[in-house]
């Protein structure tokens, strides 16, 4: 049986075909702006409030030159430190442009006189159109509540944006393979879908799952754990930085515990190698995805290339669980 997600999986590379098509002369107007101001804000919420979380740690590990904080909505809205007509700048995420969170924290910016930019995938939304500069995802509608397509053009264009105004050494070529994504993702889609299958089913029984990840990768490990698991395949899910599995973790990773490991040998991988030699010494049931089995290009990029897989494991895993993976009992998409 195949379910809506199906489609909004296999509609990703074409969605982000066309959202660089579209979008690429906003996309660099705002690279020029992060050039000149003091400190970027990134709000969201959900898997919105991962891909922040991404693009944060991939600079913060490559770049010098760029100030980044992460609010989700409403904390970024009761945040006292902002200052009137400050010179930063805050880009606002959200898949349906509707997200209240998100919404009220834009338009506090807004008061502010902080410029405002928002990405989102409903060109009609209220963000879209109260936005000072809108981006515009193009990916038509989506209907499956963990976010497929809208998540890799959100990703996309916060990646773009945020290198091409970085100082990162080698921001040509993450430029570069950025650009070639989308016949990547179409490799992936087509190549690691009977695996993950497989593997869905092998964990079909499992009640919880905890998600690790470093630098870049705990962006996904959080969208994986709130967004995918407990949302998509109704498991519950805990993400961590993989270094923090060393504390409260630690003692509740025992014998046959499903742990998702997240790897694309960047530097701070080394403590990554860490929990998993303690996972395997243990006999937990560790699950590895590593970059380096998918695909060889910038380790920054990471989260593009593991999500696939992971995707198809989510799908399924709600498949042999009786479940619609793009469907929930309590969440709406999302407009309260």
């Amino acid at each position: 049986m195949k379910y809506k997600m199906y489609d909004e999986m296999m509609e990703q590379p074409d969605s982000l075909r066309r959202t660089f098509e579209s979008e690429l002369p906003v996309m660099d107007e705002v690279s020029e702006l992060v050039s000149n101001v003091d400190k970027v804000y990134l709000i969201g919420c959900g898997s919105s409030i991962s891909t922040c979380y991404s693009v944060r740690d991939a600079i913060r590990m490559s770049s010098t030159n760029i100030d980044i904080e992460v609010y989700a909505g409403y904390e970024f809205y009761y945040n006292k430190k902002l200052v009137e007509n400050e010179n930063s700048l805050a880009i606002f995420t959200s898949q349906s442009g509707e997200t209240a969170d998100t919404l009220a924290a834009l338009r506090r910016a807004n008061e502010y006189g902080i410029h405002t930019v928002s990405i989102s995938n409903e060109p009609e939304s209220s963000m879209i159109k109260e936005a000072k500069t809108p981006i515009a995802t193009r990916c038509e509608t989506e209907t499956a509540i963990l976010g497929t397509k809208t998540y890799i053009t959100q990703l996309a264009c916060l990646y773009r944006i945020l290198f091409k105004a970085s100082d990162y050494e080698n921001k040509d070529e993450l430029l570069s393979e950025l650009s070639q994504m989308p016949e990547m993702l179409q490799k992936l889609l087509d190549t690691t879908e009977e695996d993950n299958k497989a593997l869905a089913e092998k964990y079909a029984d499992e009640d919880i799952f905890y998600c690790l990840g470093s630098g870049p990768n705990f962006g996904l490990a959080y969208k994986l754990a709130m967004t995918m698991l407990m949302e998509g395949a109704i498991k519950h899910a805990c993400p961590e930085y993989a270094a923090e599995f060393r504390h409260g973790l630690i003692e509740r990773a025992e014998k046959d515990v499903p742990v998702i490991i997240l790897r694309s040998d960047l530097d701070s991988d080394e403590i990554t190698q860490k929990a998993i030699d303690f996972c395997e010494n243990l006999e937990a049931k560790t699950i590895l995805y590593d970059l380096k089995v998918y695909a060889d290009m910038d380790k920054l990029l990471s989260p593009f290339i593991l999500v696939i897989p992971l995707e198809w494991f989510v799908y399924y895993l709600a498949h042999f669980n009786d479940e619609d993976p793009g469907a929930t009992r309590h969440i709406g998409k999302v407009r309260y």
